[in-house]
């Protein structure tokens, strides 16, 4: 398998350091939901490549996909009514995965709520559409309004 993530692209600092876990953790959910079941398949040889000596790196993102994917119907469901004109089918693949990490990280963990969107819209810009990071923007502050 292919590096995907350069050692020249491991940023410094706390925050992101964990960009770069939740660049992992999305790749392996987009990875997922084009193909269900890869997850379980092959997301720890994933992570321990992506990922290497950074054990705490590993453990977030592990939390991040796992909770991620044992969440994703009520994530989804929120999504489905916070998303009005847009059903998750209709979604782009990336803004979906993108926008499950972030509201498993609002809902379910202790990170600060704005870098969560700072780092979900820093994800849509690199990964998504031209119109993907306000989309996900735009749907994340509902997430924090509604919650």
């Amino acid at each position: 398998m292919e590096t995907i993530n350069l050692s020249e692209d491991r940023s410094k600092g706390k925050y992101t350091n964990r960009s770069l876990a939740r660049t992992v953790a999305f790749q392996m959910l987009y990875q997922d939901d084009l193909n269900p079941g890869s997850r379980e398949q092959f997301t720890e040889s994933f992570l321990k490549q992506e990922l290497p000596n950074y054990e705490p790196l590993l453990r977030f993102a592990r939390t991040l996909v796992n909770g991620t994917a044992e969440k994703k119907e009520q994530i989804d469901t929120l999504l489905a009514d916070l998303a009005r004109h847009w059903s998750l089918s209709r979604m782009n693949v990336t803004d979906r995965s993108i926008l499950r990490i972030a509201v498993y990280e609002i809902l379910f963990m202790d990170t600060p709520k704005p870098i969560v969107i700072n780092e979900a819209v820093e994800l849509a810009k690199k990964f998504g559409t031209e119109q993907s990071a306000s989309f996900v923007n735009g749907i994340l502050d509902k997430v924090i309004d509604n919650k």
